[in-house]
């Protein structure tokens, strides 16, 4: 996977581990003739001024002055992963992850989160993988000593407050987590699969960051001990602090809070160890959630940080990604074989592995893949990497390296991880260096080293019933699927926050007392540029010059809305077919055009508009902005392009039909819209269905496109380091604002008059997805900002009452959110989650409970710090990038004047308890309320219908 983030980087909602994913080619191009090889103008913005101290315990600190908002971060890095388990006690490292959120002797049970949450921060997050977790937050610069206060708790006065029913109660969680990311996803086990065919039993990769469920059902109070004792000391950790801070007076506090925990027995660092096959291992499995064959290939490879690895990650790049990719070339456009592949080099602390994953086309046998395979790697012999693409992948490498540094929780998190790995936080430029320095030979040299003709796992994940189309001579995969049973996972009867510590951990100072807030600070308070060209053209514009990157999008109003009933797929299609190149260029040349730049330009439909967005190195944005012209209004129209696409879309609405969160998709946007609004008919993917998509014609995409692409009424949005003149240049000289004045289009929403279920069977689902909905405010509304509000401590915050009670107190669920939705006519309100199978009845019984309390259970106080949260949170509004685009889309969206958010501030702040109850009794309304449920019927349905509700099963 090519990417300049930290290795392993993946990070989620919460408690989330490494999991790897395909990622899919976005193309990128520009002209040839750019100078791809001058640095960057702000090359030393790359140059992050840091200082690293070491305390006598041997925790390692480093201090990062990001001085550009009133914002500070902390990282706490712990060097332990799933490779420092054994084997039969699997899934400890992701434990912890969890359970070192939820108390500490001094913060007390819940009170990590529930401070992040007071203070204003945007929650206390973290990940795990193979080698490390990491714990973080940001939060207003006015609480630094508080979050150090807080994260010191966790190293040193946390673990006496693990019993063994909290460890219980927790374990469900994780299991819920597995559920929803493995059991419950199509192709969901593969990494499983893989794992234990290229690695032995005694190898810490063999097993998953998650591990096994029996593992997890067997971990006692003292494995968790001795697991915490054994890794989770000074020596093996790194605390990084970015942002806005006095580094003097973040050293004092810093040895204060950290200083007097107790050093740990030493820990080795970890030695390198390959994974190592004699020959080609064929697996299949029957998949219950696919409805497509896919087929894996994994190599063994380095670690990271080894001089191949930099190589090989060009080398997947190049294979898979863009028109002349030699496997696009052979199996998606020459034999037609598949929709699309993908490629990733992943690269941990001891050993690598090289993935190339192929679905093929519904029905298609994979062996009919095998053959092309070799085939798109003998093209790739041939001539290896030509130098322009080696040149575009490093352009790119580079544009996707300054965003991955552009807050200070993202430098913090970096700076923490090169720190643990090499001893360096500034190891970031080496690893920068080792891309750079990529030739082709070495390209060539590495794919002679670890893949051609050299033995791979090889996985067949096929539709369930139909093992035929795996590969001929594989063997059973050894998966471990759950089965469910009625009572399984039962809530732990107990009270956390009743636990007495009898013995509690000594220290110099009476720790239980929270310290207070700093120095106040000035709230940002960004400039927005407005402008209208002659064309017709309104322009957006947010200014930053922290990193040479400009963020932009170009929203035009031919989205969704204004599809025909009867063709779902045209605005989509459309859009699509704007990157299939130009009149002037083919795919591969427009491909080639953007690469060069390093820059990103991907066209899309949304509901409201299509956007075409991207982001680009400053020195060239006139040239990308050419592009994004020449793309946006001079298509080819390519007929063959436009058949490929066609089959891309009906093999991905395919794919779709047995993924049970799109299957949930699909049915609520025919339940919550009426039929006579193009979004019923959206679909899971937003294609519609198959054969209305069989019905249209280039024709007709040609037709929307001349009838909706026009500057006329398009906003333009860009946020970063650009320059008024420069976007005139390139946008108010061209007649391009010819286009007809559209009408107006609504959603449509259907009204809700009362509560009614709606079931839609999936044999055999390990969990229910639950999608709860009801009509309510346009986000113009004047009560828009209030309802957010109400919302916020109901479902909109890892501390909110929701996922309180049905995650934390109950284990039902991995997450659950809830909020309003709204466009400039009208919006939804909606609950989402997705539910252990067996409980899916006591889910929404206890949901219905929380929003009919939500309202006339809340006080002054609870009121009051509700505020306090929200007004404090806005110095973390605007940080990045994508925070500042985000400011500039909803402006554009609805119409909000540019100050919309210190006007919101003033309503939230002038709230009283009476409009509080007043919103939450209008709009968070259980007895009229669409509920659907995507889960197993055979199980599920009999304890559903004892609600008392109407219940409709869905064909």
């Amino acid at each position: 996977m090519t990417s300049t983030l930290p290795k392993n980087l993946e990070r989620h909602f919460r408690n989330s581990l490494l999991c790897f994913a395909a990622p899919l080619a976005l193309i990128a191009c520009q002209p040839a003739s750019v100078d791809t090889a001058a640095p960057a103008k702000s090359e030393a913005a790359l140059d992050l001024a840091f200082e690293k101290i070491t305390l006598d315990n041997g925790l390692d600190v480093v201090f990062h002055v990001d001085r550009s908002d009133p914002v500070v971060a902390i990282n706490l890095a712990a060097h332990v992963g799933s490779a420092r388990e054994t084997e039969g006690r699997t899934g400890f490292a992701h434990l912890f992850e969890h359970l070192l959120f939820l108390d500490s002797e001094n913060l007390g049970y819940g009170g990590l989160d529930e401070m992040n949450t007071r203070i204003g921060g945007e929650g206390t997050n973290g990940f795990t993988t193979n080698d490390m977790t990491q714990y973080f937050q940001a939060v207003p610069k006015d609480a630094l000593e508080k979050v150090i206060w807080a994260e010191a708790d966790k190293l040193g006065w946390f673990i006496k407050t693990v019993s063994q029913d909290v460890i219980d109660n927790e374990k469900q969680v994780v299991k819920n987590e597995k559920r929803q990311r493995v059991d419950n996803a199509p192709y969901g086990h593969n990494w499983y699969a893989v794992g234990k065919a290229l690695y032995p039993t005694d190898h810490p990769y063999n097993w998953q960051v998650i591990g096994s469920l029996e593992d997890l059902d067997a971990a006692s109070l003292k494995d968790t001990q001795d697991f915490f004792a054994r890794w989770y000391v000074p020596n093996n950790v790194t605390v990084t602090i970015s942002g806005d801070f006095d580094v003097a007076e973040a050293k004092t506090l810093v040895e204060k809070y950290f200083g007097e925990i107790p050093r740990g027995q030493d820990v080795s660092a970890a030695t390198p160890r390959p994974g190592k096959i004699d020959s080609d291992i064929k697996l299949i499995h029957e998949d219950n959630f696919a409805t497509v064959p896919r087929l894996t290939h994994v190599w063994p490879t380095v670690e990271q940080y080894h001089p191949d690895s930099y190589a090989l990650e060009m080398l997947s790049s190049y294979l898979t990604e863009g028109k002349t990719a030699p496997f696009n070339e052979v199996l998606v456009d020459e034999e037609k074989l598949s929709p699309g592949l993908g490629a990733f080099s992943n690269t941990s602390e001891i050993a690598g592995e090289f993935y190339l994953i192929a679905p093929s086309n519904a029905g298609t046998d994979l062996d009919a893949l095998m053959p092309a395979i070799d085939t798109a790697f003998a093209r790739f012999e041939e001539t290896g990497i030509p130098q322009k693409d080696l040149d575009r992948i490093k352009a790119k490498i580079e544009v996707d390296f300054y965003g991955n540094f552009d807050s200070a929780l993202n430098k913090a998190i970096a700076l923490s991880e090169y720190n643990l790995f090499t001893d360096n936080p500034g190891a970031y430029k080496d690893d920068l260096a080792g891309y750079r320095g990529v030739t082709r030979d070495d390209v060539m040299r590495v794919y002679e080293t670890y893949i051609k003709d050299k033995p791979a796992v090889i996985t067949s994940f096929v539709p369930k019933g139909e093992p035929a189309l795996g590969v001929e001579g594989s063997a059973k995969a050894d998966v471990v699927e759950e089965v469910i049973v009625e009572g399984e996972g039962a809530a732990v009867e107990f009270d956390p926050a009743a636990r007495v510590i009898e013995n509690p951990t000594p220290s110099t100072f009476d720790r239980k007392v929270e310290p207070a807030f700093g120095a106040g600070y000035d709230l940002p308070s960004p400039t927005i540029w407005q402008t209208k060209y002659d064309n017709g053209l309104n322009v957006l514009g947010l200014a930053s010059d922290e990193i040479p990157v400009i963020n932009f999008t170009l929203r035009l109003d031919a989205g969704h809305l204004r599809n025909p009933i009867t063709a779902p797929a045209l605005a989509g299609m459309t859009a699509d077919m704007l990157s299939k190149g130009t009149v002037n260029k083919t795919t591969a040349e427009l491909e080639e055009a953007i690469g060069a730049l390093g820059s990103t330009i991907n066209i899309s439909a949304g509901n409201t508009g299509a956007f075409v967005s991207g982001t680009t190195l400053s020195r060239n944005f006139d040239a990308t902005m050419a592009l994004v012209k020449e793309m946006t209004f001079e298509p080819r129209w390519d007929a063959a392009e436009f058949a490929t696409l066609k089959n891309q879309v009906a093999q991905a609405i395919t794919q779709s039909e047995g993924n049970p969160n799109s299957i949930a998709r699909r049915e609520l946007a025919e339940l919550r819209y009426s039929s006579t609004s193009p979004l019923h008919h959206a679909g899971g993917t937003g294609y519609g269905s198959a054969d209305a998509l069989e019905a249209i014609t280039l024709e007709d995409l040609k037709a929307f496109h001349a009838g909706h692409y026009t500057l006329n009424g398009a906003t333009l949005r860009v946020a970063g380091d650009y320059t008024e003149a420069s976007v005139e240049s390139a946008f108010n000289l061209d007649d391009l604002g010819a286009g007809k004045t559209l009408p107006a289009v609504s959603s449509d929403l259907t009204p809700v008059g009362e509560a009614q279920i709606y079931f839609y069977d999936v044999p055999g689902a390990k969990q229910s997805v639950l999608r709860l909905s009801r009509p309510a405010l346009a986000a113009t509304d004047k009560d828009y900002p209030l309802a957010e509000a109400v919302n916020f401590p109901l479902g909109g915050i890892y501390t909110s009452k929701l996922n309180t009670q049905l995650r934390v107190e109950k284990g039902y669920t991995y997450g659950i959110r809830s909020g309003f939705d709204g466009s400039r006519e009208n919006g939804t309100f909606a609950v989402s989650s997705s539910v252990r199978t067996n409980v899916t009845k006591e889910s929404l019984e206890l949901i219905r409970k929380i929003l009919s309390e939500h309202g006339p259970e809340t006080t002054e106080d609870q009121l009051a710090e509700l505020k306090d949260a929200l007004l404090r949170g806005q110095a973390l509004k605007t940080e990045t990038l994508r925070d500042k685009l985000g400011v500039l889309g909803e402006i554009d969206a609805y119409g909000y004047a540019p100050d919309y958010r210190a006007q919101n501030a003033k309503a939230i702040a002038a709230m009283t308890l009476a409009d509080f109850k007043r919103i939450a009794a209008t709009h968070l309304n259980p007895d009229a309320m669409q509920y659907l449920i995507v889960g197993d019927a055979a199980t599920q349905m009999e304890p559903v219908k004892s609600l008392g509700l109407p219940v409709t099963e869905i064909e």
